[in-house]
């Protein structure tokens, strides 16, 4: 799988609220500036003025744009031209042949967020554009016509852990990154960190936060421990100049085993070990 090229921990970021860009950029790994639901629609225009005035780090900043075939999507697009700004996540994607024609210029994050979306979401994985994919629970639930997408204890139902599983399966099998869903009540940390270390052991490459309160959650969650880390240089270690299966601390190793310990050393790059 390709390693997203930021940490684990995303930021949204209302487009129209640019005195909250700067803030954004600091607490987090990347911000995702939300051309999207976060902005009403007689506000879109100037969130697409401020983002061209906006000076950030273009490697450090994702787009939401608009769905694609909506005359929001176009004007998104033809704002991102004269700006630097390369990467483009595009929600509620649906269509493979509207998202493959997008700029080549832009590299594309699609967002399955809609029953359609989720089943598209191995074609939408394998467009030569498309770098990773996230999923979003809540418009899932609702191009179903359901009202909630977790039960009365706070977890996930089962049509949302499946469409995630979908999610991160189609990005896996076609060597893209997948983004785990946002955690919409801010106050449940302890919620939220349980399902970032899921995320993380599962084999997504970051969670998507819409606080700042949340960033700090998330990076802790994917960090590894340090026995873990320790665990995982060590086997890598003992494994250089060997062919095939070897023992190392009583334990047999092979290549799945040293997987799991490259993906233990690749965490421990992009968070501060627990």
């Amino acid at each position: 799988m390709t390693d997203a090229p930021w940490g684990p921990a995303l930021l949204f970021c209302p487009g129209d609220r640019p005195e909250r860009f700067a803030k954004a950029m600091s607490r987090a790994d990347a911000v995702i500036v939300d051309l999207e639901d976060a902005v009403a629609p007689a506000s879109k225009t100037r969130a697409r003025g401020a983002l061209i005035e906006a000076d950030l780090d273009p490697d450090r900043v994702i787009v939401r744009v608009n769905p694609t075939g909506t005359a929001d999507f176009a004007s998104d697009m033809a704002t991102l031209s004269q700006t630097d700004f390369r990467t483009v996540m595009v929600a509620k994607a649906e269509s493979v042949r509207e998202i493959g024609r997008i700029d080549p210029r832009f590299g594309v994050i699609a967002l399955c967020e809609t029953a359609a979306g989720i089943v598209a979401a191995d074609d939408l994985a394998a467009l030569s554009n498309v770098r990773g994919l996230m999923w979003g629970a809540e418009d899932l639930v609702a191009s179903l016509g359901g009202t909630s997408s977790r039960k009365p204890n706070g977890r996930y139902r089962d049509v949302a852990r499946t469409a995630r599983a979908r999610v991160l399966l189609a990005a896996g099998a076609r060597g893209k990154f997948a983004i785990d869903a946002v955690h919409l009540d801010i106050a449940d940390a302890k919620g939220l960190a349980r399902e970032a270390s899921d995320a993380a052991a599962s084999g997504f490459a970051a969670t998507a936060c819409i606080h700042p309160a949340q960033v700090a959650v998330v990076r802790r969650a994917y960090a590894p421990r340090a026995d873990e880390v320790a665990w995982a240089r060590g086997v890598l270690s003992a494994a250089e100049g060997r062919r095939g299966v070897f023992a190392f601390e009583g334990r047999m190793v092979d290549e799945p085993v040293l997987r799991h310990a490259r993906a233990v050393r690749r965490r421990a790059e992009v968070a501060p070990e627990g």
